[in-house]
């Protein structure tokens, strides 16, 4: 007799993008995996992630990459140094710092408002967003004339007012920032909760007994979550120029804290003589905006599934 042949096993890459899964563990890795091919193609949105990665590297090893002291300088010997003299690669500023090092420890700071404005706005703009769209009628009505209040200031002017009545410092910076950035999160789970609430899939869900309370936070919101976090990446640049805005302002964090903002604020009486004390900040922001904004293009081009076919 003829041995039966037996079908080749599959390869890791063939198990991953299978058209019919075996369990919902491969389902969701074989989605992850296309995500991340969509997204890999993409060179600068690669570029983007890079840059992230390495300001989080930088913040978490600051302290052993940092080559003096953040907050102490020496005016005797140091002050205002140019890049390159002394062993000061980026030069230091009037205080006789290291730039380079106060930039690397700046990058927690930058690092620390990303984190907890995302944390604090992205659930408040998706919960409102949620109950408003599902529930409609005078609750949709009432809580989307307070988003447009607050659509109508400018996310800057907004952040000064409520940093204006709080004191300036680094939290209630954190606080001020992330009370502005809810709105535009809110819109979007509106958008796609209209989008989804009268679905089949909703009416079943409804039809077993399910809650409001329980369809807007078991089955709604997570559907809202991917263009929830295409929009935080993208916003996170505008998170970093308002807090380096409250820093120029001096109502964000204070000296001797090494934020950026703050420092080209320190630099701008120097700016032109010494015009790295408030350059290198500048081009530290810039860098870190870009990758952010690089990042969530990239994003929103793998999460998009009308993108998947292009």
């Amino acid at each position: 007799m003829s041995e039966i042949s037996q079908p080749a096993p599959m390869s890791r890459r063939e198990w991953l993008m299978s058209d019919r899964p075996q369990s919902r563990l491969q389902a969701r890795l074989g989605r992850a995996y296309m995500t991340w091919r969509r997204f890999s193609a993409n060179r600068l949105a690669v570029a983007g992630l890079g840059i992230i990665l390495l300001l989080i590297l930088v913040a978490v090893f600051a302290d052993a990459l940092a080559p003096h002291s953040p907050v102490v300088g020496n005016l005797a010997g140091a002050r205002l140094l140019p890049p390159g003299s002394e062993g000061y690669l980026l030069g230091t500023d009037d205080q006789g710092r290291d730039i380079l090092s106060r930039l690397l420890h700046g990058s927690r700071l930058t690092l620390l408002v990303i984190v907890l404005v995302a944390i604090i706005a992205a659930p408040i703009g998706l919960l409102v967003g949620a109950v408003s769209g599902y529930a409609g009628g005078w609750v949709d009505a009432v809580l989307m004339r307070i988003t447009d209040i607050f659509f109508a200031f400018p996310k800057l002017v907004l952040a000064l007012a409520f940093v204006a009545a709080m004191g300036p410092g680094i939290q209630n910076a954190i606080i001020a920032i992330a009370i502005t950035s809810w709105p535009p999160y809110a819109r979007i789970a509106r958008a796609e909760t209209l989008t989804v609430r009268n679905s089949d899939y909703i009416a079943a869900v409804r039809l077993m007994g399910a809650s409001p309370f329980r369809i807007v936070l078991r089955h709604v919101m997570p559907m809202c979550v991917s263009s929830l976090i295409v929009r935080v990446t993208l916003d996170m640049a505008g998170i970093i120029l308002t807090a380096a805005g409250l820093g120029f302002l001096g109502l964000g964090a204070q000296p001797p804290l090494p934020e950026w903002g703050a420092m080209i604020a320190a630099g701008r009486r120097f700016i032109l003589d010494q015009w790295w004390v408030a350059t290198m900040p500048g081009i530290a922001i810039l860098v870190v905006s870009l990758g952010f904004n690089l990042l969530g293009d990239g994003l929103r081009d793998a999460l998009d599934p009308r993108e998947s076919g292009k």
